[in-house]
């Protein structure tokens, strides 16, 4: 159970906290102080393509589940987004996985790119200039994009409890357990044309209200990154890496000849492993076991992910993520933003926690082993690809050092930007207390619960729900309470 690993909260000195990695026998490199602008790493301006980035701080892309059932943001919505201004990071990646077509939805409250909801994307973007303004002082060398996602297997557009997915191909493990058990699930050539259609035209409208980048997400086992390992799809879109690539190529294709001044970025997962559950043997009543890895022995080699080894496909393997990352410098495309596997299927790999989703699995490894496999990974990349600006993911779970160990990652050339998800949620004035005052506000910082995720699996809004009040005191604060009483997580 979790409880056999050191919780980063009860490592009380950073001395303690580099002994703790010791132990591990694992790369993770960590500064002993935190550093404030304009000497800390973390404040040093970039510049991509002749714009300054005012410091090395992202807000990546988060789904709320909280907008209204016609895809326009809520207030919930619209508060989270003045959140991202005021946290005082210069680029905001995406802010908002925008679907790109009602069907593509991940949930029916997820925004979506619609003529009625034009007006309400960029609202979200005027009320995060607005409190940047208000909190940082300046919208100077502020970097602002959308991410366009279409949800693939996990579109849920119409209901919270129906899913309703489109996919690329029969995946012997995914299928069974996300319930699929016809072909009729699988998109025709042309409906993928459609779909293509759909990421212009929000492109189109990204661009018409000011954003100056869009994300073509290819991560988390959405409709992008199932593209990528398409290995056993007949036709135009699936075997060769070129047919697996030929997505997101005639996309950029699309968006270039219309809008040739926005800018494209890429958040991808650059590598996965097969699916994991809870060991059953040490499960107790409702209480989760730690992860296991599914049965891969009848699909071997296996060709149904990216960026793992065919043969033993818990590792991951660099060929194609590198050749992958070869194609986006032929698209001139440098904005890339690495995460690694799927919150639906494997989620101590893309973003590791102390405590489990309802329905994940505790934790397999210590989490800052997963952690320390992503910043590796990272730097990988970010050696072979100099020119290239490089986001980074995994880093909410180092909670107090996470500015420790950031700051080390971008001095040493690891990593470009730091890109920060749920602890914005509990903290979103993290990267101004770091900058400016050199420390962090100890009640603010996220310990990973993961009532996050908890809550949107199970029907609500997403939200820090044991930090902010706002969440914590809503009625829906109230009913995931309950809710976990009922699970034992």
């Amino acid at each position: 159970m979790a409880d056999r690993f050191v919780r980063i909260g009860h490592l009380k000195t950073v001395d303690d906290f580099k002994a703790h990695i010791k132990t591990l026998a694992i790369d993770l490199p960590c500064d002993g102080a935190i550093l404030k602008a304009p000497a800390s790493p973390l404040a040093q301006p970039y510049d991509y393509q002749g714009f300054s980035i005012g410091n090395r701080f992202c807000i990546h892309p988060m789904e709320g589940w909280d907008g209204d059932l016609d895809g326009n943001p809520s207030e919930h919505t619209l508060r989270r987004w003045e959140n991202f201004g005021l946290s005082g990071a210069k680029l905001i990646w995406g802010g908002e996985a925008v679907a790109v077509c009602h069907k593509g939805r991940a949930n029916p409250n997820q925004l979506y790119a619609a003529d009625h909801t034009k007006a309400g994307l960029g609202q979200l973007r005027e009320r995060l200039l607005k409190a940047h303004q208000e909190h940082v002082g300046t919208l100077d060398n502020l970097l602002i994009g959308l991410q366009l996602t279409h949800s693939g297997r996990f579109c849920r557009p119409n209901s919270k409890t129906k899913t309703e997915p489109r996919t690329l191909y029969r995946h012997p493990i995914l299928d069974q357990k996300f319930g699929i058990d016809s072909d009729d699930v699988l998109l025709s050539d042309g409906e993928i044309k459609g779909i293509i259609e759909d990421y212009l035209k929000a492109a189109r409208m990204a661009s018409d209200l000011g954003y100056q980048f869009v994300d073509i997400k290819h991560c988390h086992g959405y409709l992008g990154h199932e593209f990528l390992g398409a290995f056993t799809r007949p036709g135009p879109y699936g075997g060769s890496f070129e047919n697996r690539t030929r997505f997101l190529r005639e996309i950029v294709e699309g968006i270039r000849s219309e809008h040739p001044d926005l800018l494209i970025g890429v958040r991808f997962s650059v590598f996965d492993f097969v699916p994991f559950h809870p060991d059953p043997d040490k499960s107790e009543g409702r209480r989760l076991g730690p992860g296991i890895p599914d049965d891969f022995s009848h699909c071997l080699p296996y060709q149904y992910g990216f960026g793992l080894n065919p043969d033993n496909p818990v590792e991951p393997d660099t060929t194609e993520p590198f050749q992958f990352l070869d194609l986006l410098r032929e698209l001139d495309i440098r904005l890339v933003n690495l995460s690694a596997g799927s919150p639906y299927y494997n989620p101590h790999i893309q973003r590791p926690a102390y405590f489990p989703p309802s329905d994940g699995y505790q934790p397999p490894e210590d989490p800052l082993v997963g952690c320390a496999r992503q910043f590796n990974f990272v730097a990988q990349v970010k050696a072979q690809y100099p020119d290239f600006l490089i986001v980074g993911t995994a880093y909410s779970y180092l909670q107090e050092y996470l500015p420790h160990v950031a700051q080390s990652l971008v001095r040493d050339n690891k990593v470009d930007f730091i890109g920060l998800g749920r602890v914005v949620l509990s903290y979103p004035d993290l990267p101004v207390d770091v900058l400016k005052n050199g420390e962090m506000s100890r009640r603010k910082i996220c310990r990973t619960f993961s009532d996050c995720t908890t809550a949107p699996r199970n029907g609500m809004i997403s939200g820090c729900f044991p930090l902010d009040a706002y969440y914590k005191k809503s009625p829906e604060g109230a009913r995931l309470r309950e809710f976990k009483k009922s699970i034992q997580l």
